[in-house]
């Protein structure tokens, strides 16, 4: 493979990082070798199998020694997931029937809420949160 090669290749991936994958950090590792293997290419002109072979030594490498302490430190800035028994209280904007749905802010965030009871809820009630399900909030109302 030709020089410019490896380095278009290498670019390619480092855009395909960018773009479409969400910071995980392997193309970044294999496009980094395929650049690093371009330069060296283009100084040296080794065999082709060199080349191929050193591609793959620099990927195995580089994403062992380096992609988990990466990603951590890209990473570890996210805030902890709170887990546990769900809590806190809500007004509902709509009247909900039993087992219906609605989109409410909680949190900062808007999710569905859904009606966990056997009987309808007013509009304008408050509700406390019985449950989690995936990403459904369960309420019934607070007496």
């Amino acid at each position: 493979m030709t020089w410019w090669g490896w380095i278009i290749g290498g670019a390619i991936l480092f855009g395909a990082e960018l773009a479409f994958v969400s910071a995980q950090f392997y193309l970044v590792f294999i496009g980094g070798a395929a650049i690093a293997v371009g330069l060296l290419a283009a100084l040296a002109s080794p065999a082709p199998w060199v080349q191929w072979a050193l591609f793959a030594v620099l990927v195995v490498v580089s994403m062992i020694a380096f992609r988990s302490r990466v990603y951590q430190r890209f990473h570890n800035d996210a805030p902890a997931v709170k887990t546990g028994q769900p809590e806190g209280v809500l007004t509902l904007a709509v009247a909900l029937p039993p087992g219906g749905t609605c989109q409410a802010e909680h949190g900062g965030t808007y999710w569905t809420v859904r009606n966990d009871t056997d009987s309808p809820i007013a509009a304008g009630t408050r509700v406390r949160i019985t449950a989690v399900s995936n990403l459904t909030l369960l309420v019934q109302p607070d007496t």
